[in-house]
């Protein structure tokens, strides 16, 4: 009876809270936060001692494999190729992997108390703030959309690995310890829950942003109609994306808009909140995925280019595909954080093109003063997501992240051209053909 109940909750969320379940039962397991969602005897979140014990035994788990994999001279590297360059991105990577990793979890850990109170801004924006302008949101819609951004993201990288796995594993041949390959592949799980958490909360901050530009704009048909007195309050629904909206009830115009103000800045605390709590997670996410980023596809173009003699237990094909796929599943992950902050960056700035479009209609003084504070509130108020304040998470960082990893391509690729390595592979090569053109004559 107990898995049919989760079942069914799953596919019908009542709350903020029960829409965010499998979001929370999965990083919960990957060690991303120490909560579990809880509906008695009111929804909302606690704290596991479980999940406490679970964080740290996790990083003291990956620190043993990430020195044990460092001591053992069989890393899951060595057996695709060995080369110096290898050598160094495969510390590199090890380093990486490690402090990455272990930031990641150390900082879920101390920023723990943000994310309850973000769910609690969500929370008292959907149960008081946006009743009061007569919008409903439907929780299944919003749910959906998070569970599958979850599946987009776990799906290929459980498969990747597993595959993986099945491939290094059932060859005789291959050389490598457990602790080596966990090692190798945690860093992928950790970029992925993260990513998996960012992703369900912006998901929830669009609808929000959604539904206040979609009052203000229900607001401004009603100026266009001319019908700017109050209106008996409409039983029928605008049934929209993920919520649903009544048309504009039995209140004054300023009223309406010193409430969608109210919304307005609450939507920017809880934005303000999520950025507090994922800044750090962020800026090392980004990092480990920009880093595996170019090493991949260092070694995939090295091995396409024929730039240096590669001995490797698996086929060039093979060889190819296992970097390339962990490229594209690190890609994914950059792309799902960008795009979801970008939507939501997009979507608050609609709200001060429709403010300024009232202004310009406004005939009361009255609602014209409420539209002039709300301009100057969004002027000063804006959303935004950075990490750790290095950088921002918008489109722009697409191109920061090419031109990095062109530079640094470049650079590894003339290393490796320059290499000792290479020269006597190609004098071996030119002395070969020389003896070979002599016997023939």
């Amino acid at each position: 009876m107990w898995l049919p109940k989760c079942l069914v909750g799953l596919a019908r969320p009542s709350d903020v809270y029960t829409c965010y379940r499998l979001t929370l039962w999965l990083v919960f397991g990957l060690g991303i936060v120490p909560y579990l969602v809880t509906t008695r005897p009111k929804s909302g979140l606690r704290g596991s001692i479980f999940g406490f014990l679970n964080i740290l035994i996790r990083m003291l788990l990956y620190t043993f494999n990430f020195i044990y994999s460092t001591m053992d001279e069989h890393t899951l590297l060595s057996n695709f190729f060995i080369t110096d360059v290898s050598r160094i991105t495969d510390g590199l990577q090890k380093f990486n992997g490690m402090f990455g990793v272990l930031a990641v979890l150390l900082s879920s850990l101390l920023m723990r108390r943000h994310f309850p109170h973000l769910l609690e801004q969500f929370a008292d924006l959907e149960r008081e703030a946006f009743p009061s302008v007569g919008i409903g949101f439907i929780q299944s819609h919003a749910a959906w959309k998070i569970n599958r951004l979850n599946v987009l993201l776990l799906g290929p990288t459980v498969v990747y690995v597993t595959v993986s796995f099945a491939k290094i594993f059932t060859r005789n041949e291959v050389s490598v310890s457990l602790p080596a390959a966990s090692s190798f592949f945690s860093a992928h799980f950790l970029v992925c829950a993260g990513a998996m958490l960012f992703g369900g909360i912006m998901v929830k901050l669009c609808i929000y942003i959604t539904a206040l530009n979609e009052v203000l704009k229900n607001l401004a048909n009603q100026w266009d109609s001319r019908s700017i007195k109050a209106v008996q309050k409409q039983r029928s629904l605008q049934c929209l994306d993920s919520f649903s909206m009544y048309t504009i009830v039995t209140k004054d115009p300023a009223e309406i808009i010193q409430e969608s103000m109210e919304i307005h800045h609450l939507i920017c605390e809880a934005a303000a909140t999520a950025n507090k709590y994922f800044t750090y997670q962020l800026l090392t996410i980004i990092s480990i995925a920009f880093l595996i980023i170019v090493f991949d596809a260092y070694y995939v173009l090295e091995t396409l280019l024929g730039k240096s003699k590669r001995e490797s237990k698996f086929k060039t094909v093979e060889f190819v595909t296992f970097f390339s796929c962990q490229m594209i599943l690190y890609l994914i992950a950059i792309v799902s954080i960008v795009e979801g902050s970008n939507r939501a960056i997009k979507k608050s700035e609609k709200t001060g093109g429709i403010v300024h479009s009232l202004l310009n209609k406004a005939k009361s003084p009255e609602v014209k003063e409420k539209l002039q504070q709300f301009s100057m509130q969004i002027m000063h108020l804006k959303i935004n997501f950075t990490a750790a304040g290095l950088f921002n998470i918008d489109r722009t960082l697409y191109f920061t992240i090419s031109g990095a990893l062109t530079t640094y391509l470049i650079i590894l690729l003339q290393f490796t051209s320059n290499s000792p390595g290479h020269h006597s592979n190609c004098c071996e090569a030119h002395n070969s053909t020389h003896q070979a053109a002599n016997q023939t004559l």
